[in-house]
């Protein structure tokens, strides 16, 4: 009975903690224009909610995202959990990623790098990449 409560609570943690991982890599994209906007937070709130998160502490989140991502030096940490999501949640993620970058309407060339680097990082198929930066695109005119 107790092995049933730590296997619980073991998976619920290790769902915080890519929850966590998700924020910081959004927020690192939301940042990399050096223009973080209150857009760009609520577009990554409504992500993580979809993938999971608790409405209720979703701004806790964000705040421990934030943190994170400003004490780390290297996407690295955001993306080995990540990589092991099932496709749907990675499209999903690459999604807000797009959206995030498009919210101000153009992509500057440190924002499409990292797209490219990430797809690399989490295994994400470059065509699905490019598929869904269309669709984002097609969004926003």
């Amino acid at each position: 009975m107790f092995k049933i409560f730590k296997k619980d609570q073991i998976k619920s943690n290790d769902e915080a903690s890519i929850l966590l991982k998700i924020g910081s890599l959004l927020i690192h994209a939301a940042r990399i224009d050096e223009n973080y906007t209150i857009d760009e937070k609520n577009i990554i709130k409504k992500t993580l909610i979809e993938l999971g998160a608790n409405k209720e502490t979703i701004d806790q989140l964000i705040l421990s995202s934030e943190i994170s991502e400003k004490n780390s030096n290297q996407i690295l940490d955001f993306t080995r959990e990540i990589k092991s999501l099932d496709e749907e949640k990675k499209e999903i993620i690459i999604e807000c990623l797009w959206t995030i970058i498009y919210s101000d309407t153009k992509s500057d060339m440190y924002e499409s790098s990292l797209m490219r680097k990430l797809a690399g990082l989490i295994y994400f198929d470059s065509k699905k990449l490019g598929d869904i930066k269309e669709k984002v695109k097609g969004k926003i005119k």
